[in-house]
C-alpha cells in the first residue's frame, strides 16, 4: 500500500512550502535523509519537480515502469503513486512545492508553451507516450539547472530573513528555464504537447479575440474531439470555459482599476455584447459586474 509523503515533513510546520531534497544511492539502501521514501510507493500532498543528476534506474509511476537516466526532468503531481527501483549510482534531486500555498504567477508562466507542456500536459500523457515526452537536458543545461537547485537547497536550509522571496524567485526561474528548454524539444511526442501548450499560451495573450472551437483545434493541429479531451485533462476546463475565465479575470482588473462602462469593458475583454458579458460574469463570479465594482471600492 502506498504511503502519503506529507509536506509538513519537508517544509516544516511553519516553513515556506518550497524546498529541495537530494537523494543518492547509498550503500545498503540507506535513506539519504530522514523522510526519504524513494524506494517506497508513495504519493504527496504537494507537487514535485524531479531532476535526474547522475546514474540510472527505473521510475515506477501508477503501476508502470520507465527507465530514467541523467538529464531526465519530469513533474510528479501530488496524487500520483511512484517510487524508484534498480538504482545504479542514481542521484536525484526533488524540488518540492505546494501549488495551493505558493503564489506562482500562473498566467505569466502559461504564456510559455513549454510550461503548459511540461508542467500540465506531460504528467497526464506520460503513460500514453511511454515517457518519451519527458524533458532531456544536455550536460550544460543540467549543470545550469543543478546550480539553481543548489541555491534552493541552501536558502531552504539556512532560512535567513527574506528566504521566502528568494525561494519563490528561484522556483520561478527554474520553471522558466526548464520550460524554455522543453520548448526546444524536437521529439515528436513533445512537439504534440507543445502544440497544445502553444494554444494555451496564445489564449492567455489573445483572449479578447473571437475564438471558436474549430479555430482552436486548427491552431493546435488536432481534431475538435481531441482538443476537448486533451484540454480538459490539462486544465480541468473546456477550451471555451477556460477562455471565458481569462476574459472574466481581465474584466475584474478593469472594473477595479478604471471607470470604463460595462459596454466598453465587455468589448475590450472579448465578450462584445454587454448583456452577454454581464450574464457570463455573474455565472463565473457569482455577482454582477456592477456589484463587483462596488465591493472593490468600499
Amino acid at each position: 500500500m502506498a504511503v502519503l509523503a506529507k509536506g509538513i515533513d519537508y517544509f516544516g510546520a511553519e516553513g515556506f512550502p518550497i524546498t529541495a531534497r537530494r537523494v543518492r544511492t547509498e550503500p545498503g539502501g540507506r535513506p539519504s535523509h530522514r523522510n526519504d521514501v524513494t524506494e517506497i510507493d508513495h504519493y504527496h500532498d504537494f507537487s514535485e519537480l524531479v531532476l535526474i543528476l547522475r546514474g540510472r534506474g527505473r521510475h515506477l509511476l501508477e503501476g508502470e515502469s520507465f527507465p530514467v537516466v541523467a538529464g531526465n526532468v519530469f513533474v510528479v503531481q501530488g496524487n500520483q503513486v511512484h517510487s524508484f527501483r534498480d538504482r545504479e549510482d542514481l542521484v536525484v534531486v526533488n524540488v518540492m512545492y505546494d501549488p495551493m500555498r505558493v503564489l506562482l504567477p500562473a498566467g505569466l508562466l502559461r504564456r510559455l508553451p513549454g510550461y503548459s507542456a511540461l508542467f500540465l500536459l506531460e504528467p497526464t500523457f506520460r503513460s500514453a507516450h511511454q515517457f518519451s515526452s519527458r524533458l532531456q537536458l544536455d550536460r550544460e543545461d543540467l549543470g545550469a539547472a543543478e546550480a539553481l537547485v543548489e541555491r534552493i537547497e541552501s536558502e531552504s536550509k539556512q532560512a535567513y530573513p527574506g528566504h521566502e522571496a528568494i525561494l519563490l524567485g528561484l522556483l520561478i526561474e527554474l520553471m522558466v528555464f526548464l520550460s524554455r528548454r522543453y520548448g526546444e524539444s524536437d521529439v515528436r511526442e513533445s512537439r504534440a504537447l507543445l502544440e497544445m501548450g502553444k494554444l494555451i499560451s496564445t489564449l492567455e495573450q489573445r483572449f479578447n479575440e473571437p475564438w471558436t472551437l474549430a479555430e482552436m483545434a486548427r491552431f493546435a493541429r488536432v481534431s475538435r474531439t481531441n482538443l476537448l479531451r486533451v484540454f480538459r485533462q490539462a486544465t480541468g476546463k473546456s477550451p471555451i470555459d477556460y477562455l471565458i475565465g481569462l476574459r472574466i479575470e481581465a474584466a475584474k482588473r478593469l472594473l477595479r482599476q478604471s471607470n470604463r462602462s460595462m459596454t466598453e469593458i465587455g468589448i475590450e475583454t472579448g465578450f462584445g455584447d454587454s448583456n452577454y458579458f454581464a450574464r457570463q460574469f455573474r455565472l463565473v463570479a457569482g455577482r454582477t459586474p456592477s456589484e463587483f465594482r462596488r465591493s472593490g471600492r468600499t
